[in-house]
C-alpha cells in the first residue's frame, strides 16, 4: 500500500524511490538503503515535525545549526543514524548526514530540495559523475527536505582531510572581500588541481566534466567553495565527490557561470560565444586544452553532454518537482544543450 503524502497543496503518492527515483517503490529501494544508510531500513519520513510548526522542534533545530561548520547560505542541519533512525546530533557528536530543509528568500522555495536531488541524480546516473550520496526525505507533515551523506567522515568517526578551492586559492572574506568565492575563473581553478594533486591528469577530466555539467544544467552556484579536494586512503588528495549541484535558474535570474570571470583567465570568447552570448562546444574544447585535458580525450568527455540523453527526461518526470517545474527544468536543459552544440 502506497503511503500518501501531501506537500503543501500538492497531493503526492510515493511511487518512486526517494533516493534513486526508480519506479515501483513506496519508500527507499534496497540499493538506496545500501549506499545511503549502510543497508539499514530507514524511513523516508523524519521523526520530527517541521520546525515552523512546532516550537520545541524549532529550538532543537536552532541549537543544532550552531554546531555545523559547513558554510553556505542555505540552512544545514547535522544528523546521525542511531540504529535505523535519523536524529539531530547533540553537543560533542559528529554527524554523518546533512539535512537541508526548504530555504527562505528564493522563488519557488518549496521546489529547492527536489531540484537539488534531481540535479545530483542526473549527474550520477546519466553522466557518471562521482557525487555525494543523497535522497529526498520528508518531515511528519510531508514537507520535503534534501539529505546527503557526508563523504568526509570515516567509518570510525574521524574525518578525512578536505580543502575547498577558495582555501587553495588563498581567498577568504578578510583577504578578498565578501565576493571572495566568486572572483576567479574555472581555468584558474583547474590550475589548482595541477598544483596540489599528484594524479591531476586523471582528476582534471572529472573537473572538466563537472564544469560542463554545471553549464548544461544551469548551476549558477558552482563557486570556489563548491569544489573540494578530499584525502584518499593513500594519504594523497583527489577531487571530492560533487555536491551542491542544483539548477539555480529555476529560482533566480542567473548567469551561465558562478565565477565572475567565467571559463577563462583572460577575455577569450569564440565567435559563436560573441554571437549568442553563451559558450559552445568550441569554447569548452579551448577550456579543456588550457587546463591540461589530453587532446585525444576532449571529444570523448564532451560527447555525452552534446548528445540528447533520454534518461534525463525519465529522471525529471520521476522527480518530486511539480509538473510545471519539470517542464521548466527540461526546457532549460534543452536550451543549454542547443548552445553547447551550436557551430
Amino acid at each position: 500500500m502506497k503511503k500518501e503524502l501531501s506537500i503543501f497543496n500538492f497531493p503526492l503518492s510515493i511511487v518512486v524511490c526517494p533516493g534513486t527515483l526508480t519506479e515501483g517503490f513506496s519508500t527507499y529501494s534496497p540499493s538506496c538503503l545500501r549506499k545511503m544508510f549502510n543497508g539499514k531500513k530507514v524511513s523516508h519520513v523524519l521523526p520530527y515535525e517541521q520546525p515552523q510548526q512546532n516550537e520545541e522542534v524549532a529550538e532543537q533545530f536552532m541549537e543544532n545549526r550552531k554546531r555545523i561548520s559547513i558554510s553556505g547560505v542555505q540552512e544545514k542541519l547535522s544528523l546521525l543514524l542511531e540504529k535505523n533512525v535519523l536524529r539531530l546530533t547533540k553537543e560533542g557528536e559528529r554527524g554523518t548526514y546533512i539535512l537541508k530543509p526548504i530555504p527562505r528568500d528564493l522563488k519557488k522555495v518549496d521546489q529547492v530540495p527536489a531540484n537539488e536531488h534531481l540535479t545530483m541524480q542526473i549527474a550520477k546516473q546519466v553522466y557518471g559523475i562521482n557525487t555525494a550520496e543523497n535522497a529526498m526525505i520528508f518531515f511528519k507533515n510531508s514537507s520535503p527536505a534534501y539529505i546527503t551523506k557526508r563523504f568526509d567522515v570515516k567509518n570510525d568517526g574521524n574525518k578525512w582531510g578536505t580543502e575547498d578551492f577558495a582555501t587553495l586559492a588563498g581567498k577568504t572574506k578578510d583577504i578578498s572581500g565578501v565576493n571572495f568565492k566568486y572572483e576567479y575563473s574555472y581555468e584558474e581553478a583547474g590550475q589548482l588541481l595541477q598544483k596540489y594533486v599528484p594524479a591531476w591528469r586523471i582528476e582534471i577530466e572529472k573537473y572538466f566534466s563537472l564544469v560542463v555539467f554545471n553549464f548544461l544544467f544551469s548551476n549558477g552556484d558552482a563557486h570556489l567553495k563548491n569544489f573540494s579536494l578530499l584525502e584518499s586512503s593513500s594519504g594523497d588528495y583527489l577531487l571530492s565527490p560533487a555536491y551542491d549541484l542544483i539548477n539555480t535558474k529555476l529560482h533566480v535570474d542567473d548567469t551561465d557561470f558562478a565565477l565572475d570571470n567565467g571559463l577563462f583567465a583572460d577575455n577569450y570568447k569564440s565567435e559563436q560565444f560573441k554571437k549568442s552570448g553563451h559558450p559552445s562546444k568550441i569554447d569548452f574544447i579551448e577550456f579543456a586544452n588550457r587546463i591540461g585535458v589530453a587532446k585525444n580525450r576532449v571529444e570523448k568527455l564532451l560527447n555525452p553532454f552534446l548528445e540528447k540523453q533520454p534518461m534525463v527526461e525519465r529522471l525529471v518526470r520521476s522527480s518530486f518537482l511539480t509538473d510545471a517545474n519539470k517542464s521548466g527544468f527540461l526546457l532549460m536543459y534543452n536550451t543549454k544543450r542547443n548552445y553547447l552544440i551550436a557551430q
